[in-house]
């Protein structure tokens, strides 16, 4: 019999698991794990900062749909971990988190904490190793909860434990041996409801969210849209998926256009697929004030927002049950017309577009004339990704174009956290290039994690909207006719701290040298940081709604 120890066992686990990637810092509680991970071949990113490692595998989940993994060292290193715990349990990311813990033996260790209700505080799951014989049930544990309940999953390994002797030579069984992945079919009496509302519907929306862009939902929701005529919308972190239809209305919620929102006063039915339809997708519940809501989602049920719940729920995977309804509806011979008039199309032709004029402060840029600059120049090959603060709306409002990766960060509604998550999808798509634009204090947050980009050698094109001020405070003060010198914070030439770092970087105070730095980019993907000097005369159109009361 060989003789390894427990962290080997527990290494060699997480590589069966099929882990091929890992994020995290090197600590006491984990660098015996971390040492046998390379060992075995697994890419492990060291990072500068614990709730970075975590927050890179958040990114990482979110584009493979598979368990992130990331490590951190007892205590201390734990507690770092906690905005982006709870950050990737809002976006329902699965992770395994491999923590040290204090040895069980020592009631006095400098770093003990109560990691099992820190982790119950951060929204995460919790595993503890208790004894060597146990290896193999703790890994397996823990990835089968971080994919059966989709939230991050901390397998919490005291000190002394891993160094004890592992004995037991049979194979590691992974947890997919636990379980059968399967799809849920609608049941035929909820089909038939819902095919009912749909037959009788003048003017319906469908609202596609991740769900339905997960379970391949794509054809068969434009197939079902142009059979009852509908107006395809999405969530907010699906805000280009579908839009080849010329009946594609955008984004459903603050962000959405103006035309769009004018339309959707009008429905009488909304069919949400794979959309949680909370309150921030239906505006809480202004924006479709008349309409019948008709739900297909994979879970049990769903409350939407508002504390209601859909007149008819389907609990069946998005793409089958929208096909399912499809060929119920052919069969009744439905065909609607809808929305789908030329009228109605012409109304959506550019209906995204910011035309309201603003006074430019000097040497700096027009955001949404960036934007649309940046959206033309870096081509569909190149994913984007966007943060969550003020600065999020430009991108999210104006850049339309389809890519194969567009990710958002407004999950907990915190800043930080989309630099860590946009090397982590670098990494999960293979090293393929990927945009990220984000607001100046967001970037900042975790700035020492460019070095990481630089040293993996992630081809990220980093665009920091820089208006040397926390955005959202700057405009909520302006609002109230406040003095807002108390959000403006100056930043230095961070083009030149990316050189430092060892990147590329520049400052772009003119939509030229923005275009230029980005043809850089698209011609040599590389750790790149673009400092884009813009305008604060320029508040995002869901900030002026919100604050200003202006929808112009």
């Amino acid at each position: 019999m060989a003789k390894m120890k427990v962290y080997q066992r527990l290494a060699s686990a997480f590589k069966a698991e099929g882990v091929t990637a890992t994020f995290g810092m090197m600590g006491d509680g984990n660098m015996y794990w971390i040492y046998e991970m390379n060992q075995l071949g697994v890419k492990v990113h060291e990072v500068r900062h614990e709730g970075a490692g975590l927050g890179m595998a958040d990114g990482f989940a979110r584009v493979t749909h598979t368990p992130g993994v990331a490590t951190a060292t007892c205590g201390p290193g734990v507690t770092q971990l906690a905005t982006a715990l709870v950050t990737a349990s809002r976006a329902g990311s699965p992770l395994v988190a491999f923590c040290g813990e204090a040895p069980i033996v020592d009631d006095e260790y400098a770093q003990y904490l109560d990691q099992a209700r820190f982790a119950a505080a951060c929204e995460s799951g919790f595993v503890r190793l208790v004894s060597p014989d146990l290896a193999d049930d703790v890994v397996r544990k823990a990835f089968y909860l971080a994919k059966t309940e989709s939230r991050p999953i901390m397998l919490s390994c005291p000190l002394d434990i891993q160094q004890k002797e592992f004995e037991d030579d049979d194979p590691y069984q992974p947890s997919s041996t636990l379980f059968t992945p399967g799809v849920v079919h609608p049941d035929p009496r909820a089909l038939e409801r819902a095919a009912d509302i749909l037959a009788g519907s003048k003017k319906p929306v469908i609202i596609v969210g991740r769900g339905a862009q997960w379970a391949g939902a794509g054809p068969a929701v434009l197939k079902l849209g142009e059979r009852i005529g509908a107006l395809i919308a999405t969530t907010l972190l699906t805000k280009t998926f579908l839009n080849e239809s010329e009946f594609h209305a955008g984004i459903s919620g603050l962000y959405g256009s103006r035309p769009a929102m004018q339309l959707f006063h009008e429905a009488d039915c909304v069919i949400g697929v794979g959309a949680s339809l909370n309150r921030h997708t239906l505006e809480n519940g202004y924006l479709f004030p008349e309409a019948t809501y008709v739900q297909i989602d994979s879970k049990p049920h769903r409350m939407m927002g508002g504390g209601r719940a859909a007149d008819c729920y389907l609990q069946s995977d998005a793409r089958i049950g929208v096909e399912e309804l499809e060929k119920l509806l052919a069969s009744r011979r439905v065909k609607s017309t809808g929305y789908r008039t030329p009228d109605v199309k012409t109304q959506l032709v550019n209906h995204s577009a910011d035309r309201t004029e603003f006074e430019m402060d000097p040497g700096t840029v027009d955001p949404r004339d960036a934007c649309i600059a940046l959206d033309q120049i870096v081509p569909p090959e190149v994913g984007l990704l966007s943060g969550s603060g003020m600065t999020s709306a430009f991108a999210s409002m104006l850049m339309m174009r389809r890519r194969g990766l567009v990710a958002g960060g407004h999950f907990f509604g915190c800043i930080g956290q989309m630099l860590p998550a946009a090397m982590g999808a670098v990494v999960a798509m293979g090293n393929k290039p990927a945009m990220l634009l984000d607001g100046d204090a967001s970037v900042m947050m975790h700035l020492a994690e460019f070095e990481t980009a630089v040293r993996y050698d992630m081809p990220l094109l980093v665009i920091v909207m820089n208006n040397e001020a926390l955005g959202a405070e700057y405009y909520k003060l302006d609002a109230h006719h406040m003095d807002v010198k108390g959000a403006t914070i100056t930043t230095p030439d961070l083009g030149g701290v990316a050189v430092a770092m060892g990147g590329r970087g520049r400052m772009a105070r003119t939509i030229e040298q923005l275009k230029s730095a980005a043809a850089e980019f698209v011609a040599k993907p590389g750790p790149m940081m673009v400092d884009l000097r813009i305008s604060r005369s320029v508040p995002s159109v869901p900030y002026r709604r919100m604050h200003y009361g202006r929808d112009e």
